[in-house]
């Protein structure tokens, strides 16, 4: 799970610099610039909170991350939504490496996540339901 959640860090920062504004650019939005670093750090501290501290909570912050990244790819290949709200236009129907590279990190971190999140804390509730059943 980390290692797809840093796969698609490494690819949005480095894919950050080709969307930087152009002079037409209009000021009312977030660019996609910035986005596509904020996608990046965000996924290095997902990533980063289920290596050091497997909990459900950590597992459901990186399959938010994950997922809503990877439908985000899939949308603005798929669809031109246009400007939403302070988002940019960021339709791009071509498809390229980085997206297979950055979508095939955000899918298995994302179904990781879910499994991580489903699984987390099972056998410690398991063991203490049985030590309790053994004493009574």
């Amino acid at each position: 799970m980390a290692a797809g959640l840093a796969a698609d860090a490494v690819v949005h920062w480095r894919l950050a610099p080709d969307f930087s504004p152009g002079p037409h650019s209009p000021s009312s939005t977030i660019h996609a610039d910035d986005l596509f670093r904020a996608e990046a750090v965000v996924a290095v501290v997902a990533g980063l909170l289920v290596l050091f501290w497997a909990r459900r909570w950590t597992y459901a912050i990186a399959f938010i991350v994950a997922a809503s990244a990877a439908g985000a790819v899939l949308l603005y290949y798929s669809v031109d939504v246009g400007q939403l709200g302070p988002l940019p236009k960021m339709y791009d129907p071509t498809w390229s490496s980085d997206k297979t590279i950055s979508l095939a990190g955000e899918a298995v971190a994302a179904i990781a996540a879910l499994i991580g999140f489903f699984t987390a804390g099972r056998d410690h509730r398991a063991e203490s339901r049985s030590t309790t059943a053994s004493v009574g």
